[in-house]
């Protein structure tokens, strides 16, 4: 009787310990939370960065709106929904950034529409570009606004660890490059009549969704598709 009540008490135990997590597991952080501190990091930082040059660039006359901003670029789809990482309206033309917070060497791949980031230790990966990211966002808007608003998109890479090739397009950006990019936008925009920031934020708004419950319901839905929820690295 002893010898079963040993046994018992044992196997108990293991069962117990299985199920059991370690302290150090408790406090490990997740690989998605780290994801989650990085991108919002990343989104951050770009946010600063934007609103810095575009003050000194345009004074109080820009509108740079506040995520989480989503659209709903493919009404019926089974996947109708973008997010957005930052979108300004200027005098001189209405942008949609990308933000990624990418470190190492970042070059051309071989496969278009994807880039390739190669760490410290020489390790190379190929990642889908914030331009082609970004198409479908711009063409959302230039189909929705008035011609005569200009639309046009970049790339932001945001770590102070990412190196650009010169080889990529003009429209991906370390942050450093973005008052250059912002004044050739101005300048490329020439005599034409200023884009009336008031209402052009105005008619954005009615095109997006600020919402939390927005961004929740694009969340649920990644999931539902079996796509991994993107966050900016």
């Amino acid at each position: 009787m002893f010898l079963e009540i040993l046994l018992g008490v044992t196997a108990w135990q293991l069962v117990t310990r299985k199920k059991r997590p370690s302290f150090g597991n408790l406090f490990r952080p997740k690989s998605t939370d780290r994801s989650a501190t990085l991108g919002k990091a990343g989104e951050a930082k770009a946010h600063a960065a934007l609103r810095d040059s575009l003050t000194a660039l345009c004074g109080a006359d820009y509108h740079l709106f506040n995520g989480p901003i989503i659209i709903e670029h493919a009404p019926g789809a089974d996947f109708p929904t973008a997010e957005i990482d930052h979108l300004a309206v200027t005098p001189f033309g209405i942008f949609v950034f990308e933000t990624k917070n990418w470190s190492g060497y970042v070059g051309p791949a071989s496969v278009p529409g994807f880039l390739t980031r190669t760490d410290r230790d020489g390790n190379a990966q190929e990642r889908r570009s914030p331009l082609k990211q970004n198409r479908t966002k711009v063409a959302f808007f230039r189909g929705r606004l008035p011609s005569l608003w200009p639309v046009a998109g970049a790339g932001l890479l945001v770590s102070d660890d990412a190196h650009l090739s010169p080889a990529l397009h003009s429209d991906l950006l370390a942050l450093s490059d973005l008052p250059h990019w912002l004044r050739a936008r101005r300048d490329s925009y020439g005599g034409m009549p200023p884009v009336d920031v008031q209402k052009a934020a105005g008619g954005i708004a009615l095109l997006i969704d600020t919402s939390g419950a927005a961004m929740d319901s694009h969340r649920a839905r990644l999931t539902r598709q079996n796509l991994p929820f993107r966050f900016p690295q």
